[in-house]
């Protein structure tokens, strides 16, 4: 017989129909065998009295495979809204272990128990609640891919494996390739610079490595990072907009089809506006900050935990927006590619998302002489091999672009309201963790 989903259960009430999946709970009430099996849409509830099919089940544990034939009963208190009676049982893959873990409870995520958490990821990966997560991220990811490809871009998939870093820096994994000395890539930036010479406008959705020595509830050593370039921009103003109305449009698009998961998860109101997203500079947001909370900050030249969480909760309170942007840094914050203004600053911005930088979305340099000054004032060597093809790109023609790193962990954390990045990870490597 053709198996049939959970989800589909109800719609063959009265008739027989087949279910597989793992034992997600058993419980034994007043003689009678309650079993629960869950395959990737959800739960069915199996009622188990024949002696020799509860026979079938002695010794099997949670995370044993089964697949199940009977006759589909009304129930509306069960989890499909029917239950399956008069079960064939067949084991498929026994477990007769114990789990250690009890997949069927609420999985907790206070700070203490986060080690525990990760070291059974394998099995609370199975806790339904805990699907919820991922389940969200996948469909943020899906969002965000879509609305891009709408507007013209083209996906690509750039080199993780490096020549040694050319900017310098000790953030940086290196390891050796063949006799050679090899990086992870900490992003695609040149690629995706490169790429807008042949494209206009590209993205990339992948994994980036960071060194970073930090045991924070912000960093990871491997994040997901969405990487876009745009070409033919006017100005700064075009390229905070388009990532502004990206962001805005998934976020809607997530509560909107996710609604009943989020508030399962005690995600926080979506708060956005029609208005175009509030913009501030360093300069400006230091002067409240410093005036609000009597810390002075004005000689920082980037922004202070403190200070996203304080200019995020000032605009959410005020402003009635998840979302504000962050702008004009200081010239020595910049990177050399990036594009300076008249005025010292740097046309780059912050996107802040409740309390959280998610996106950093410069403008970049793309005259070739400037080019060259700006990576000589930096002391980087413009004739080493690992800027030879970078560069190129610029002598022979790129338009004015600009484009943004997006952190996919952290927009997942904060859309669903977790306290740690590491939650809104599968697997996550940061500085005390490489397994699983």
């Amino acid at each position: 017989m053709k198996r049939t989903l959970s989800s589909d259960i109800a719609q063959n009430i009265g008739k027989q129909a087949t279910v597989q999946g793992w034992i997600h709970k058993k419980r034994l009430m007043g003689g009678l065998t309650f079993i629960n099996v869950r395959d990737r849409r959800g739960l069915v509830q199996v009622l188990v009295e024949d002696k020799a099919e509860v026979e079938k089940l002695r010794g099997m544990h949670i995370g044993t495979v089964l697949s199940v034939t009977g006759n589909v009963v009304e129930d509306d208190r069960a989890p499909s809204g029917a239950e399956i009676h008069d079960p064939s049982i067949e084991v498929l893959v026994a477990v007769t272990d114990e789990p250690p873990i009890e997949i069927d409870k609420p999985v907790s995520h206070k700070p203490e128990h986060l080690d525990t958490l990760f070291e059974y990821r394998v099995l609370n990966i199975r806790n339904l609640q805990e699907q919820k997560i991922f389940k969200i991220r996948g469909s943020l990811t899906r969002y965000i891919r879509d609305y891009l490809t709408e507007q013209e871009f083209v996906e690509i998939d750039t080199p993780k494996l490096l020549a040694e870093a050319t900017e310098g820096g000790a953030e940086v994994f290196k390891l050796d390739y063949f006799g050679k000395t090899a990086t992870l890539a900490q992003s695609p930036q040149f690629y995706k610079q490169i790429m807008v010479g042949a494209f206009e406008r590209v993205f990339e959705i992948g994994h980036s490595y960071r060194a970073e020595p930090s045991a924070t509830t912000r960093h990871l050593t491997e994040l997901t990072m969405l990487d876009i370039e745009m070409g033919f921009v006017a100005d700064h103003d075009e390229v905070l907009d388009v990532v502004a109305d990206m962001t805005k449009h998934v976020l809607k698009k997530v509560y909107d089809e996710h609604a009943a998961d989020l508030k399962s998860l005690n995600a926080p109101e979506l708060k956005l506006t029609e208005e175009q997203i509030p913009r501030f500079t360093i300069a400006e947001i230091h002067e409240m900050y410093t005036k609000a909370t009597k810390t002075d900050t004005t000689a920082e030249k980037d922004l202070t935990p403190d200070e996203e969480r304080w200019i995020s909760d000032y605009a959410r309170k005020q402003l009635g927006t998840d979302l504000v942007y962050a702008t004009s840094f200081p010239k020595e914050a910049g990177k050399f590619y990036h594009k300076l203004k008249d005025d010292g600053t740097v046309a780059w911005g912050d996107l802040l998302f409740r309390g959280l930088e998610i996106a950093t979305v410069p403008l970049r340099e793309n005259n070739y002489e400037k080019m060259i000054e700006q990576m000589k004032s930096a002391g980087l060597d413009t004739t080493h091999e690992g800027f030879k093809y970078y560069l190129q790109a610029f002598k022979y023609g790129l338009p004015q672009h600009g484009g943004c790193g997006f952190g996919i962990d952290r927009l997942v954390q904060k859309t669903i309201g977790l306290s740690n990045v590491k939650e809104a990870t599968l697997f996550p490597r940061d500085l005390n963790r490489l397994t699983p």
